[in-house]
């Protein structure tokens, strides 16, 4: 059957997933060795989250959340197809994806939100000052009280957000690898070629 290739994925979703996979990449391995760059590698993730929620209502038709966003059911019936051995083709992304895309952006959200606060409690960034100790005050007296005795309060806040800022990183880590290992067996059952289609924009069809 002779095939023709279709540009399915538009520049702009395919600059912000290699942007994004260079900047988490960066952001992952710097770390407090370069805490600076750090911080302006996750500004520039926050960046890039702002554009793909705006791209997914406004982009063209498969960057579109309502073109890959599905119910329970549809994921559940893609799986199952895939434990099978013959999962529906989707041009854009299935159903799996489009779940994983969606825990992906909320894990990055997650993430750069509690690098902020972190990055607040040491004085810096743009919620320096603000009044961002509620939650961090409360791990502080809880620690006392189980410890029965007084800490270093400010320490413990900052403690708080540095330890969820890194158990997000970790946790993305393993979203990241669910997602490059659905890739890969999606890849393998629709004898498709995922990786370079994120690179050229283009897929075959029949």
């Amino acid at each position: 059957m002779e095939k023709q290739q279709v540009v399915v994925w538009d520049l702009g979703v395919r600059v912000f997933h290699w942007s994004l996979v260079t900047l988490f990449t960066f952001s992952y391995l710097s770390g407090d060795e370069l805490e600076e760059l750090h911080a302006y590698s996750g500004y520039a993730i926050i960046g890039l989250l702002m554009f793909r929620l705006i791209w997914g209502f406004v982009g063209s038709e498969h960057a579109r959340f309502a073109d890959f966003v599905r119910g329970p059911r549809a994921v559940i019936d893609y799986l199952k197809g895939m434990r099978e051995g013959h999962p529906k083709r989707y041009l854009g992304h299935n159903p799996a994806g489009g779940a994983m895309i969606i825990l992906l952006l909320v894990g990055l959200s997650l993430l750069t939100f509690t690098g902020l606060m972190a990055y607040a409690e040491e004085g810096h960034g743009p919620l320096a000052g603000a009044d961002v100790s509620l939650i961090s005050s409360a791990y502080a007296d809880h620690d006392d009280d189980e410890d029965g005795k007084e800490g270093e309060e400010g320490e413990k806040e900052d403690e708080f957000w540095e330890e969820v800022h890194e158990f997000m990183g970790n946790f993305m880590l393993v979203l990241i690898f669910l997602h490059v290992a659905g890739v890969a067996v999606s890849s393998r059952l629709h004898g498709e070629r995922l990786v370079k289609a994120m690179m050229s924009g283009k897929k075959d069809v029949a």
